[in-house]
C-alpha cells in the first residue's frame, strides 16, 4: 500500500485535520501522479457537512486534481511518466452500461464511483480526494492536461469547467442564442468564458451588483441586478438558455419568467434544499426545466483541449491548505474571484 498524507474530516461536525492514510498499489492499468494543486468546489464543503446526504467518514474532499505521473502500470497505453494529469469527479463506473459505453459515464447506470465521498465498484472500497499528495487512479479515469496551461487554474476545470461545459454543448449553445448566467461564482465564471467563446451573448444575472465589472472583464455583453424590479422586468421573455448555477437556495419561479418561449433553465448549482416549481411557471411558454451534472470522460478531455487551444482557465487564488475553513467561509459569503486552489505543496 502506498502512504499517503492528506486532509480529512472525521465526521460531519468536525473540520478539516492532517490524517495520514493509504491508497493501494499501482495495479496494471492503473496511474499513479503526485498532486500539485486540487481545486476548491462548493461541493466539498456540502459533503463533508452531510447536506446533501450521508456522508462516508473519515472524509478527503477534492475533486479537482492536477499534478506530474510518477509510475504507471505494466498495461497502461494512454499515459507515461513525467506527464502531466488530472482527475475530476469520477474515478471508476461500470463500464458496461449503455451509459457507460457513450462515454457518460457521469450517468452510469449501476452508480458511478466518485473521487471522494464514494464506494469503489466493489460496493465496500472507500475513495478518497484530491486534500493529499498523491492518488492512484485507473488510466480510463485519468485526463492530458496540457502543458500549454497554468497548471494550477487548469485545476478547476476539473469540475467548474466540465460542468459548465457540459449542458453548453449538449444543448448546442453558440452563436445567434442569448444566454444567461445565474451567479457568478466558480461555475458562474467559466460559463461565462465558455458561452463567449462558443459565440453566444451572454447575460450575468447576479445579486451582487459590484459583480458587473468583473463579469464585462469575463466577457458577458450584459448584467441584470437580479434584486433590482426594474432590471427584472426590463429582462423579462428576454433568453434561449439560463445556466443555473447558484448553489444557496433561490426562486426558480421568478427567473422562469426571464425565459423567452421554449427556453430551457438548465440547473448545474445543486441547492440543499429542494427547488419550489409552480407549474405556471413551465407551462406558460412551454418552457423545460432540465439539469446537467459534470461530463464523461471524452467530453472532459474535449474540454480540456478546447482550453489549451483557446487559452481558457479559472481564475483563482492560490491557497495554503491549513487556511481551507477560512476559504470555505469566504467561499460561503461570495468572497473569492472565482476559485480557492490548494496548493498542495503546503501540505
Amino acid at each position: 500500500m502506498i502512504q499517503t498524507k492528506g486532509y480529512a474530516a472525521q465526521n460531519e461536525k468536525s473540520d478539516l485535520a492532517p490524517w495520514n492514510f493509504e491508497r493501494r498499489e499501482v495495479g496494471p492499468h492503473d496511474v499513479q501522479f503526485d498532486i500539485s494543486f486540487c481545486g476548491v468546489c462548493h461541493s466539498d464543503l456540502h459533503q463533508i457537512r452531510n447536506d446533501w446526504f450521508p456522508g462516508i467518514f473519515p472524509m478527503v474532499p477534492g475533486h479537482e486534481i492536477v499534478g506530474k505521473i510518477v509510475k504507471v502500470g505494466a498495461h497502461v497505453t494512454k499515459f507515461k511518466v513525467g506527464d502531466l494529469a488530472g482527475t475530476g469527479c469520477l474515478v471508476d463506473s461500470c463500464r458496461t452500461c449503455d451509459n457507460c459505453k457513450e462515454g457518460l459515464e457521469q450517468y452510469c447506470s449501476t452508480g458511478p464511483t466518485g473521487t471522494y465521498n464514494s464506494l469503489g465498484q466493489d460496493k465496500k472500497t472507500p475513495t478518497y480526494g484530491g486534500y493529499s499528495n498523491t492518488i492512484v487512479v485507473h488510466e480510463d479515469f485519468v485526463l492530458h492536461i496540457s502543458d500549454k496551461l497554468d497548471l494550477a487554474a487548469a485545476a478547476p476545470l476539473l469540475c467548474a469547467g466540465i460542468t459548465t461545459y457540459s449542458p453548453l454543448r449538449h444543448w448546442k449553445i453558440g452563436k445567434g442564442h442569448k444566454l444567461a448566467v445565474l451567479g457568478l461564482g466558480g461555475l458562474g465564471h467559466m460559463a461565462v468564458k465558455f458561452g463567449v467563446a462558443f459565440g453566444a451573448e451572454v447575460t450575468v444575472l447576479s445579486t451582487s451588483p459590484n459583480k458587473e465589472v468583473d463579469a464585462k472583464k469575463l466577457g458577458a455583453h450584459n448584467f441584470v441586478v437580479t434584486t433590482d424590479p426594474t432590471q427584472i422586468k426590463a429582462a423579462k421573455a428576454s433568453f434561449d438558455f439560463i445556466l443555473d448555477t447558484v448553489s444557496a437556495p433561490h426562486d426558480i419561479n421568478m427567473y422562469m419568467s426571464l425565459l423567452r418561449t421554449n427556453g430551457v433553465h438548465i440547473c448545474v448549482g445543486v441547492p440543499p434544499t429542494p427547488y419550489q416549481i409552480n407549474a405556471f411557471s413551465i407551462i406558460g411558454g412551454r418552457k423545460s426545466l432540465a439539469g446537467s451534472s459534470i461530463g464523461g470522460l471524452p467530453e472532459t478531455q474535449e474540454m480540456l483541449d478546447f482550453c489549451a487551444k483557446h487559452n481558457i482557465v479559472s481564475d483563482i487564488e492560490l491557497i495554503d491548505i491549513k487556511n481551507i475553513h477560512a476559504s470555505y467561509d469566504r467561499m460561503i459569503k461570495g468572497d473569492v474571484r472565482y476559485r480557492f486552489v490548494i496548493d498542495m505543496a503546503t501540505l
